[in-house]
């Protein structure tokens, strides 16, 4: 018996445990392989004759000790615990990531997503506006509220604001929101670890009576900056800099008037990483069809670097097509736009903008050239170098990447004169299933896609289906 024990460190050396009175056996490698800073490292350093006993489920510490033997959860752990129950032993143990690489979704790729669960707050159940995370952990916004959902999506807390509603919502850092509502003015920030209001940001001008009970429409966030997009009763709007550190407005990207479709307040505001440059888009539809503009400042320099507005001047090869909306792809630096008439989607490198930047997709998938668009909601969203395109209720996903892992795009003249790109386009639900609501809001976070639809109460997570333990995650 002695020499088991004679070189404590030796791989497959065998140690027993007594977790809640039931008995394992397992070995030092497996033990160790949670890490060298958990619990059951430092116990397996331990020479003992007798069962090392621990005070904790067994059931669970089963599941876990499988867990570290073959790097995934069985299956039927899941239908016994859930996730919050594992996780909650896991940190005990000190094996969370060994959890969390387990269990989190395999990479995200639209052609194979499915709906894997339907998160719905208890209260309020139908969203305002959501925020996802690098991590796949979801913010939902819902009457004033905010319910907050790790990145197993397992419910966390709710935390209530001082707003009847929230209809924009940004995380400035991993605890930290920026919220506005469309009913009051202001930009207000709240620590959601721990339910603390932080401060506001507000747009006034002692010199223009018009700037006044300026609401939020759009927000972005950068490592130094916010940059949110405020509007007026009267229209006046304005993109403006907020400093992270000190909360104070910092400079004024534009101030428009909001009288015609080219200076109305852009809905959507992106900051791009590679540039630092913040990309602004506007949309109006009304009785003559789709108009509005994208315009792209520079913050260092105070100044526009280029803008495009539909209907144009006739110089585009789609003049009358205008786009219903707009994506920015973060990675590549690429824009795209979603054609009203149409339903067709065009991208432009942003780093060779012109008069007339847009490569119009070319459909390499027969089954989808012929499908029908109404024309009616159309919502896109750029994630891990794949578009994801909302129309009529109905999920496509555009998505052929090159060797390189970018955009594969091939230009030259066809037939009818326009450059060409060709992707691939595939339903993610079809046109037909889109009874569920129409698609209000697409964001992506970690390896999973989050959408919302009109009317519809929760938000729809979808991951990809080739994952081979999808975990269905309960609100």
């Amino acid at each position: 018996m002695a020499a088991q024990f004679s070189n404590p460190t030796t791989p497959g050396r065998r140690i027993k445990l007594n977790v809640g009175g039931k008995f394992f056996e397992t070995t030092l490698s497996t033990l160790q392989s949670a890490g060298p800073d958990s619990l059951l490292a430092a116990l397996s350093n331990r020479a003992a004759y007798n069962p090392i006993f621990i005070d904790r489920d067994p059931e669970i510490f089963s599941v876990l000790l499988s867990l570290l033997r073959s790097n995934r959860l069985p299956s039927a752990a899941l239908r016994r615990f859930s996730i919050q129950e594992l996780a909650e032993e896991a940190l005990y143990y000190g094996a969370e990531s060994r959890l969390r690489s387990a269990s989190l979704p395999s990479p995200l790729h639209g052609i194979d997503a499915a709906i894997v669960d339907t998160i719905r707050p208890a209260s309020d159940a139908v969203p305002s506006t959501f925020s996802a995370g690098e991590d796949g952990s979801l913010w939902i916004a819902h009457g004033g509220q905010i319910s907050i959902y790790d990145s197993y999506l397992s419910y966390s807390t709710a935390v209530r604001t001082h707003l009847d509603d929230i209809t924009s919502i940004c995380r400035v850092w991993p605890e930290i929101a920026a919220v506005g509502s469309e009913s009051s003015s202001g930009l207000h920030i709240y620590d959601l670890s721990s339910g603390r209001y932080t401060g506001s940001v507000y747009w006034t001008d002692q010199d223009d009576p018009r700037i006044y009970k300026a609401r939020v429409c759009a927000i972005a966030n950068s490592p130094d900056s916010v940059f949110v997009s405020f509007d007026c009763p009267h229209r006046e709007n304005s993109v403006l800099v907020i400093d992270k550190s000190t909360l104070q407005v910092s400079s004024e990207l534009t101030r428009q008037s909001g009288s015609a479709a080219k200076n109305t307040v852009p809905g959507k505001v992106t900051w791009l990483p590679e540039t630092g440059l913040v990309i602004g888009s506007a949309v109006t539809c009304g009785a003559f069809g789709y108009s509005g503009y994208i315009r792209i400042w520079d913050p260092r320099r105070k100044e526009v670097v280029w803008e495009t507005n539909e209907p144009g001047s006739g110089r585009s090869s789609r003049f009358g097509d205008s786009f219903a909306d707009v994506g920015v792809d973060i990675d590549d630096s690429v824009l795209f736009k979603i054609c009203s008439k149409s339903g067709d989607l065009a991208m432009a490198d942003i780093r060779k903008l012109g008069d007339d930047p847009w490569v119009y997709m070319e459909d390499t998938n027969p089954s989808m050239r012929e499908a029908s668009y109404g024309g009616n909601e159309v919502h896109l969203h750029c994630y891990k170098r794949q578009v994801f395109v909302g129309k009529d209720g109905g999920l496509e996903v555009w998505s052929r990447l090159n060797e390189r892992g970018g955009w594969s795009e091939r230009r030259g003249d066809s037939e009818n004169g326009r450059d060409e790109v060709s992707l691939k386009r595939n339903y993610v639900d079809k046109v037909e299933m889109g009874e569920r609501g129409l698609i209000k809001r697409i964001e992506g976070g970690g390896e999973r896609l989050f959408v919302s639809r009109e009317n519809v109460e929760g938000i729809e997570v979808w991951e990809s289906s080739n994952h081979s333990a999808i975990i269905s995650v309960s609100s």
